[in-house]
């Protein structure tokens, strides 16, 4: 079998095993994501043992240090992505929920219920965590997934997708409902997004130029994540303490992930007094500041920031740093440089609060709360399928209802048509 029949043969799998998820009771899927919640936490040396083949594998290759984390199968990782199995358990069942009915003049009544999209792909890099949380999700709101995760982790993601057939055996379900494709080869995304028959929705996660090349080669509808450009601004009114703590934990607390700050805005208002405190502790965490020549001429061991800067997602420890004079300069800036993830304003007005909440239109927009909040799981979706910076179908964290659309339903009592 050929790479391109072998891709076909796994989407045909899975498209016939969406029919199977979509018809599941609600109390069979709450078995099945306990009982694979219990296998990853029973079989941790058995996966961790497998990630380590990964992660020597990529220390060997060069990945970077962020890379790694992200790779990284820890016990904290395997303990929460568990516990994001049970929450997932534990919501209500999305399928078959009617959503809204109303009455026509006529007497018919006219309604929405949820259903499944189908057959979902992901499409990701590093993170074997987004197997299980993927696998959950899917099974959760009745779809079939087919998982394509990068080559660095292939030896962690083929470890927990056996685990969970393993689960699905055991509860006499079709095993195909969750489906790794068998290659980790690029060109098996070109067959992959080619079958617009098969395969209903496109999911990747990841750098960038992944999920530009496949907007730019799917013929299957893509929710897109291009990247997590994330703003924190201190407003005049900040608490200053507050904002010390905030900017810091949004920089610093895991800094290769998308919700972490790449920009950070200060009202002059408050800039002298703000920025020489903030430099010094974000230095001694090994931060490196590029600034503004208003913020360099307060804190003058900033680089000086290029235009690029403002653009920039580094998913390191680099931070760039710019004095605005107005609330509406900062909204300004990330109008024009933001990528639609997650901004944060960091004030004690009220009508300041609302004017960000209001005007600022990224998908996720935060009141005097880090940025690294911006999270399925710390949202209580249980765990997140991506971030999805797309506005059609689903815009921020997308946990169970946004793998499912809605139909119309229609209660007759012999209506006609005139």
């Amino acid at each position: 079998m050929n790479l391109q029949e072998a891709v076909l043969q796994t989407a045909r799998l899975a498209h016939q095993a969406a029919r199977d998820a979509a018809s599941l009771s609600m109390k069979l899927k709450e078995k099945i994501l306990l009982d694979m919640a219990r296998a990853l936490r029973d079989q941790r040396s058995y996966l961790q043992q497998e990630n380590q083949k990964d992660i020597a594998a990529g220390r060997g290759k060069g990945l970077s240090t962020a890379m790694v984390d992200r790779l990284t199968l820890s016990e904290k990782v395997i303990d929460q992505t568990a516990l994001g199995l049970e929450e997932i358990a534990a919501f209500s069942d999305p399928v078959g929920e009617i959503v809204r009915i109303w009455t026509r003049p006529n007497g018919m009544r006219v309604g929405r219920m949820r259903i499944p999209l189908g057959v979902i792909g992901i499409i990701y890099e590093a993170r074997p965590n987004v197997t299980a949380d993927a696998a959950g999700l899917c099974l959760k709101a009745g779809n079939a997934v087919i998982l394509r995760g990068g080559s660095e982790a292939v030896n962690s993601n083929k470890a927990i997708v056996a685990l969970f057939k393993e689960v699905f055996r055991g509860n006499g379900v079709n095993e195909n409902i969750v489906n790794l494709l068998p290659t980790t080869e690029r060109e098996a995304i070109l067959h992959m997004l080619k079958l617009e028959n098969l395969i209903d929705l496109v999911i990747p996660r990841g750098g960038e130029e992944l999920i530009r090349f496949v907007a730019q080669n799917s013929l299957i509808p893509v929710i897109k994540h291009y990247k997590g450009v994330c703003h924190l601004y201190v407003d005049e009114a900040a608490d200053m303490d507050m904002a010390v703590k905030l900017a810091f934990n949004s920089k610093v607390q895991r800094p290769g992930v998308c919700n972490a700050m790449e920009t950070l805005l200060v009202h002059s208002a408050v800039a002298d007094l703000f920025l020489p405190v903030m430099a010094e502790k974000l230095a001694s965490a090994g931060v490196e500041l590029r600034g503004c020549e208003r913020s360099r001429g307060l804190v003058p061991s900033m680089k000086p920031a290029s235009e690029e800067d403002w653009y920039a997602e580094y998913l390191d420890l680099i931070l760039a740093v710019r004095v605005v004079d107005s609330i509406d300069q900062a909204i300004a800036h990330i109008a024009t440089y933001g990528s639609l993830h997650t901004e944060s304003i960091v004030t004690t007005n009220y009508d300041a609060a609302q004017k960000f909440l209001r005007e600022v239109n990224s998908s996720s927009v935060i009141v005097n709360a880090s940025t690294r909040m911006s999270d399925g799981y710390v949202y209580g979706l249980g765990a997140e399928i991506g971030i999805s910076t797309t506005k059609l179908h689903a815009y921020g964290p997308m946990g169970v209802e946004d793998l499912t659309t809605t139909k119309f339903i229609v209660l007759g009592d012999g209506q006609i048509r005139e």
